[in-house]
């Protein structure tokens, strides 16, 4: 799980608004209906463009037909009549008729409508400019529309052509006499008549109507395809707020996790570790890199100290404590919680385990310990002190007074020197219990611990060159001044010096290292080449009347523990091997001035 960034981001590129596709959606939308629109006019432009023409086209026709008959066949009124009929059997033809001034049909593509009024309450009387063909569109009986072209009927030319009477003139000879029905030829008449052409409009309306359901379809296609595209994005900025919120729950959770104060690792559902946060990696000593997508057992204790086992018994394992050692030198003190994590069908998805150094719980609690023992000794040694050193007193007195009875030399003298050596030893042993009982008093300052530490180590200089035992003194050169007693660090250091000479009883190197700590700290490292600490005394060695010495009484080191606590210092044993030991004393500085200089004993 990777650390996630802190900046959010919107989305990951470019955006588009929903509105502005919605927008484009709905001009594009306007557009195709405007174009539609306009193509339609066209279509209907086209549609009388061509109806005209074509109206127009077999109206002359007629007229070029009845013309050429009359002239040269002497055709009357039944044979323009055929003509109609003829020419109205085109398919696109509805009707064709001849109608009067009065509106009556003097001629009709259908015979039965002879003599009968066209158009009932209708009057035709839009005619193009200069009496040419005009069209109008018209719905008929049967509620269908018929595109007609009106105009006046001319099969003769006009009053001034010399054909005309030529050709009555020969009709005369001829015995032909135009009747009532035949007489079209008259200026009278000929200027009355009025011939229509009904097309049927049914191919064009239909090509509109496919153009307008075209139309139709693309718009609803536009608007589907604008409202999906609305919902798309809609969808998408909600995706993306989503996956956003995600990233940003996860960074949070992740963050959090990261920096709990208790060793989280969580493995996968093959038991690689997935995730393994800070705290773990302190607990542990392991890099989480290293671990990262590996079998826990690789790396960590086998089956992390029985840890799996119990977990494979049971579903959760709550508040186990046990000793882990991670490290081969690191053998820690851990409460574990574990758990298997399963989805709602009650599949292993991986294992979650939580740890807690409790180091720090197990040293409160010693120190608990230690305090009620100290306290219980506070009574003991007060009863002590007041019952046995007056009886003491008393002792001394008298091995002094026989001591001074019997001859110097003597059985009797030594055996009464001997008595009061003890009597001195044991009002010592109850000194000592009494010092370490009573709380302890500091008489703290600012004092320089370079001063300080060369003056311990001239100390015990002698001691030390009597055992044969260099003296390796290093103080670095910047040092914070230290809120300390030095009297009473003073005989922490002297007794901690004392015992290192101890175990070099052939000799050895004491090396003593000054040196700045951590958190505005100073550390003293003590060092001998001696015989080392059993793994199995480590433990024990400040607790009170522990020693390994057959003439110490076990206080020296509780003691001084007791005096480097109330310091607010610590004291731990950094190392211990056949071949030494090595001391380290943690102490708090007194603001931020530092020191300079360097003392050197060997």
């Amino acid at each position: 799980m990777e650390h996630a960034s802190g900046r959010t981001n919107t989305s990951d590129g470019m955006q588009t608004s929903p509105w502005i596709i919605l927008g484009s959606t709905a001009i594009l939308l306007v557009v195709v209906m405007v174009l539609a629109y306009q193509n339609t006019n066209r279509e209907k432009r086209y549609m009388s463009q061509i109806l005209s023409a074509k109206g127009a086209a077999m109206i002359r026709a007629v007229e070029a037909g009845a013309r050429t008959g009359m002239m040269g066949m002497m055709w009357g009124g039944e044979q323009i009549q055929r003509l109609l009929e003829e020419t109205a059997r085109l398919s696109d033809v509805r009707y064709m008729v001849v109608i009067n001034q009065a509106g009556e049909a003097v001629a009709h593509s259908d015979p039965a409508k002879i003599g009968a009024p066209f158009s009932p309450g209708r009057e035709i009387t839009h005619l193009g400019p200069k009496e040419l063909e005009n069209w109008e569109l018209v719905t008929v009986a049967d509620q269908q529309q018929v595109f007609e072209v009106h105009r006046h009927f001319r099969p003769l030319y006009g009053d001034g052509d010399a054909r005309l009477p030529r050709m009555r003139g020969m009709m005369r000879r001829h015995g032909m006499m135009m009747g009532s029905r035949d007489d079209w030829f008259s200026p009278e008449r000929r200027k009355q008549l009025l011939i229509i052409v009904g097309m049927d409009v049914t191919p064009f309306e239909a090509a509109i109507r496919s153009d307008i359901q075209n139309t139709v379809i693309l718009s609803v296609v536009m608007l589907l395809l604008g409202f999906g595209g609305f919902v798309s994005l809609f969808w998408m900025h909600s995706y993306r707020a989503a996956r956003q919120s995600l990233r940003d729950t996860s960074a949070f959770a992740s963050e959090v996790v990261r920096h709990l104060p208790v060793g989280l690792i969580a493995t996968d559902r093959a038991g690689r570790v997935t995730f393994f946060n800070a705290a773990a990696e302190e607990i542990t000593g392991v890099d989480r890199h290293r671990i990262q997508h590996q079998q826990p057992d690789t790396i960590l204790p086998d089956g992390l100290c029985g840890i799996q086992r119990q977990l494979d018994q049971e579903a959760i394992v709550t508040e186990m404590e046990l000793e882990c050692a991670f490290l081969p030198d690191r053998a820690i003190p851990i409460s574990v919680s574990a758990a298997r994590i399963a989805n709602e069908h009650g599949e292993t998805l991986g294992q979650v385990l939580i740890m807690r150094d409790l180091t720090e719980i197990r040293r409160l609690q010693d120190a608990v310990r230690r305090q009620e023992k100290l306290a219980a000794m506070g009574g003991l040694a007060a009863g002590v002190a007041h019952e046995v050193r007056n009886p003491l007193s008393s002792i001394k007195a008298l091995a002094t007074f026989f001591a001074d009875q019997f001859e110097t030399g003597s059985e009797s003298h030594d055996a009464a020197k001997i008595m009061v050596q003890e009597v001195d030893r044991l009002n010592r042993v109850i000194t000592e219990l009494l010092e370490f009982s009573r709380p302890t008093d500091l008489n703290k300052a600012v004092s320089d611990l370079r001063q300080l530490v060369s003056r311990s180590v001239q100390l015990i200089q002698q001691d030390a060159a009597d055992k044969g035992i260099e003296i390796r003194l290093e103080i670095s050169e910047k040092l914070c001044p230290a809120w300390i007693d030095p009297d009473r660090l003073t005989q922490c250091l002297l007794n901690l010096y004392l015992n290192a000479i101890q175990a070099m009883a052939d000799g050895g190197l004491l090396t003593i290292r000054c040196t700045p700590g951590t958190a505005d700290r100073i550390r003293i490292i003590i060092q001998d080449t001696g015989c080392g600490i059993p793994l199995d005394h480590r433990q024990k060695i400040f607790d009170p009347y522990f020693t390994t010495k057959t003439q110490g009484t076990g206080l020296g080191l509780a003691i001084v523990q007791k005096i480097i606590e109330a310091h607010d210092g610590r004291i731990a044993i950094a190392s211990s091997s056949p071949g030494g030991t090595s001391f380290r004393v943690d102490l708090p500085c007194k603001g931020d001035v530092t020191t300079g200089g360097e003392d050197a004993i060997s």
